[in-house]
């Protein structure tokens, strides 16, 4: 088959390995890590442009290195080729091999921030995806000299506690290692953040399983919504999480 990948940035690696093994004919556009923290709209702007660049391409489908991502997806629309994305809410149950797996693990270790290669190397926002961002807007980026010079003292002091400082909701930080990682130097770095917060370490080993059957097939109901040409997602509040209906 001859198939087109959209995709996160934030799977470079692993899709990578992935489609130098597959049987099929895998084209690959990477956006930008990050776009979910444009909100909504912006984010399902960008995404539905780069499904509508591949129009002039004869395509088997459209495939989508993304989870609902806060509804970022929702109102994406299939064109010329159905479009086949996996049933997650984000893009962890993608690095768990499945969003049951994912669930478990978070159920036993709530406050855990998690880093993997991508979510290391790719970094924060940048460029105008980062004047745009929700987080550079209510000055979560800025630093506290930044904000006294703006505000004053008592009120910098205030905000960067509020808005800036390291999520208090979190105690741990849990690092999945997908066998993609050329040594441990993405390792330590996440060994060093938690380190650095005073947060617990873990490491989990990834699975690759849910990437591969998403590049290589086949795309079954209870892993994978397939969006047929002319109809759009819609998201769903239940363990489907994704479904579709007709576009307007």
């Amino acid at each position: 088959m001859k198939l087109k990948l959209v995709s996160c940035e934030i799977f470079f690696r692993e899709v990578c390995a992935v489609a130098a093994r597959s049987p099929h004919r895998i084209d690959v556009s990477f956006l930008p890590k990050g776009l979910h923290d444009l909100g909504a709209a912006p984010m399902l702007q960008r995404v539905q442009a780069a499904v509508d660049a591949c129009g002039g391409e004869s395509y088997d489908a459209l495939l989508l290195g993304y989870g609902l991502c806060n509804n970022g997806l929702a109102g994406l629309t299939a064109r010329s080729a159905p479009l086949i994305i996996p049933r997650a809410h984000d893009c962890l149950a993608l690095f768990f091999g499945s969003r049951q797996r994912y669930q478990a693990y978070f159920d036993q270790h709530p406050g855990t921030y998690f880093f993997t290669t991508g979510w290391i190397e790719r970094g924060e926002a940048s460029g105008d995806l980062k004047q745009i961002s929700i987080g550079h807007q209510m000055g979560m980026d800025k630093t506290m000299e930044q904000l006294i010079a703006e505000y004053g003292e008592d009120n910098a002091q205030f905000l960067h506690e509020t808005l800036c400082a390291p999520p208090q909701n979190y105690s741990q930080c849990t690092f999945i290692e997908m066998g993609v990682e050329p040594d441990g130097s993405f390792e330590q770095q996440a060994r060093d953040r938690a380190a650095e917060h005073g947060w617990k370490f873990d490491k989990v080993r990834g699975d690759m399983h849910l990437l591969e059957r998403l590049l290589n097939g086949p795309w079954d109901d209870d892993d994978f919504l397939t969006v047929p040409p002319g109809h759009r997602i819609v998201a769903r509040y239940d363990t489907d999480i994704l479904a579709t209906e007709p576009a307007a």
